[in-house]
């Protein structure tokens, strides 16, 4: 008999169901005996003890539909060793919980907040096993997340679209993408989609060089111009500033704009007397079914964990190494970020195309 534990934590995307499909056939495959727990909205059904037992036929059909069966919620990991409004400890909530169900391991789908605490958990002495998801593609020792490329087509499609409308007017266009802090899907969006100039939180722009960047085009002959830029981007002059100075710098730009891409837009017009205009897809790119990449990376990703647990291996992240799946030990990356380094070969490349980063 083996009795595992499923929650998805933190933001949704593509291919959580794929994945929990994944483990879930790989191992009902190779045992006689399963039973599956599904905690429902992340930590907190396992805190609160909110699961349902789940078969076989909660996974059938679920492959290509985005979302979580399951459901989710944030809940930071800061606030873990905080008791809750009721004096609850969460942390021996959680453990109460898995040694209740007798589970043989907890399978936890989450990004880097949910990472940590799942090698919080692992230090509390549970059977752990962590799936890396994000649409950021930013949790350090996998080379790739599942939801990023189905986000990154989702991004694309939208700047594609914006292409034709851009041109027909001769304006400048701003798509705003997800990436507080990793500016991996609007890098990998910009190129794929012919962005002309991208920014990202990794090279801190110059309003001046981004400026040059639209009228240079103009004066090519170009009427418009595409940015694709990160909700996380930041100015060159205040990534320079202390944490403190900078913290307070950027929330006088939220209370004035919208959004950092809304400040972009305002310079440029006043700038060069342009039409400008800003698109944000926001939960567009959390959303839908997920691409055929992150299928074949999600069931990849299961299986692999199914393993795992059959082998009685855990502690883990199971992740990708080049094109293929590996375990990372979970004390090995817990709290490390996965950021676009400004010198990688992408950049590199798109730069000799002319694409302008700002800096």
């Amino acid at each position: 008999m083996k009795r595992i534990g499923l929650l998805t934590s933190g933001g949704d995307c593509q291919a959580l169901n794929a994945t929990m499909r994944g483990v879930v056939k790989g191992l009902a495959n190779n045992v006689k005996d399963l039973e599956v727990y599904g905690f429902m909205d992340g930590y907190k059904g396992l805190i609160y003890s909110d699961f349902r037992m789940l078969t076989s036929r909660d996974f059938s059909g679920i492959l290509t539909r985005g979302g979580t069966i399951l459901g989710t919620s944030r809940q930071p990991f800061k606030q873990m060793r905080t008791p809750d409004a009721n004096g609850l400890d969460k942390v021996e909530a959680m453990k109460h919980t898995y040694h209740k169900l007798r589970l043989d391991c907890l399978v936890i789908l989450g990004g880097n907040g949910t990472q940590k605490t799942a090698n919080l958990l692992r230090e509390e002495g549970l059977n752990v096993l962590h799936l890396p998801k994000t649409i950021d593609n930013d949790i350090y020792g996998t080379d790739m997340t599942f939801g990023f490329y189905s986000a990154v087509n989702i991004a694309a499609n939208t700047i594609d679209c914006i292409h034709t409308t851009a041109s027909s007017h001769n304006r400048v266009f701003i798509v705003e993408l997800m990436g507080h802090r990793a500016g991996w899907l609007t890098l990998y969006a910009g190129i794929a989609s012919g962005a002309d100039i991208i920014l990202i939180p990794e090279i801190p722009y110059s309003l001046e060089h981004v400026i040059e960047a639209v009228e240079r085009r103009r004066e090519r002959g170009s009427g418009f111009t595409i940015l694709a830029v990160a909700e996380g981007a930041i100015p060159a002059d205040i990534a320079a500033m202390s944490k403190k100075e900078m913290k307070k710098a950027m929330a006088q730009i939220t209370e004035e704009y919208p959004s950092i891409s809304y400040k972009i837009a305002a310079d440029i017009q006043k700038a060069t007397g342009m039409e400008i205009r800003v698109t944000v897809p926001g939960h567009m790119q959390r959303g839908g079914s997920p691409c055929p990449y992150d299928r074949i990376l999600s069931t990849r990703l299961g299986s692999e964990c199914a393993q795992l647990i059959l082998d009685e291996e855990y502690g883990y992240m199971v992740g990708l190494d080049g094109t293929e799946v590996k375990k990372v030990p979970l004390g090995e990356v817990a709290g490390k970020l996965k950021n676009v380094d400004p010198e990688c070969q992408e950049i590199i490349d798109a730069k000799r195309m002319g694409i302008s980063f700002g800096d």
